[in-house]
């Protein structure tokens, strides 16, 4: 099997600079991962499409675009209200979509987002899809899963160990546009530090890479998200693989 070119890019922006990178792995024939990497925003985040038949690319993309479309020159309030709002927004859109296209229709994704304003970041999630701070060098995990092995791990019904390989690992207990209860979107705020360096990935990659791996291929000073994704596919990684890592500089712009 040919493996095709990792998709990947950097940019910069006052005090952040961030890579992103993307891969359809090597059993999927179609990426439904989608990011933003727009440092000049303040805004990353990473989606993982669920629900198949184009459905999930369509899912990742909406929430994707309605993110990278935030206005420029918020306040950090009113750019994590706006997010807010747009995920919300993507996830009433997507349930409408699936309820036009049939009773079993699903168009749902996975998010995790980065926003950042002057010293303070904060992160919202939904489902599986991480984020992770490497500061002076300790990785640490910053979103807490929302899917099934992760409450069984929490009951301490099986170890972390074993849930990576869970048959039901897969399994997403929160996402935007899945149907059911209101979406609840977990946050979690800090203060940011130089030399901070955040990854945002889907669980393509943190399911594949050891943590280990993850925080030394991380700390790498060029492109850390395309060293991570091939992390992933010299591990044959079975499905699609994102990365997006931020790095706040040691001084402003």
């Amino acid at each position: 099997m040919t493996i095709a070119p990792i998709a990947a890019n950097l940019l910069s922006a006052g005090r952040f600079r961030s890579w992103a990178a993307t891969h359809v792995g090597t059993v999927r024939t179609r990426n439904e991962d989608s990011f933003v990497n727009r440092p000049d925003l303040g805004v990353w985040a990473v989606a993982d499409g669920a629900g198949g038949h184009q459905a999930g690319e369509v899912a990742a993309g909406m929430v994707t675009e309605a993110l990278g479309g935030v206005p420029d020159g918020l306040g950090a309030a009113q750019l994590l209200h706006e997010a807010r709002d747009r995920i919300f927004r993507a996830h009433n859109m997507l349930r409408a979509e699936a309820a036009r296209r049939g009773a079993d229709a699903v168009l749902a994704t996975t998010v995790v987002v980065l926003l950042a304003r002057g010293d303070h970041y904060a992160c919202l999630w939904a489902g599986d899809s991480r984020a992770y701070l490497l500061r002076r060098g300790r990785l640490t995990q910053v979103t807490h899963d929302h899917s099934l092995v992760q409450e069984l791990v929490d009951a301490g019904t099986i170890s972390a160990e074993d849930a990576v390989h869970h048959p039901r690992a897969n399994i997403i207990t929160r996402a935007i546009g899945a149907a059911g209860e209101p979406l609840d979107l977990d946050k979690i705020s800090d203060r940011l530090l130089p030399g901070d360096r955040f990854l945002l990935c889907s669980d393509g990659l943190s399911k594949t890479v050891p943590q280990g791996d993850l925080a030394d291929l991380l700390a790498r000073t060029e492109t850390p998200a395309e060293r991570l994704v091939s992390a992933a596919l010299e591990r044959h990684v079975d499905d699609n693989v994102t990365a997006v890592a931020v790095e706040v500089m040691p001084n402003a712009a």
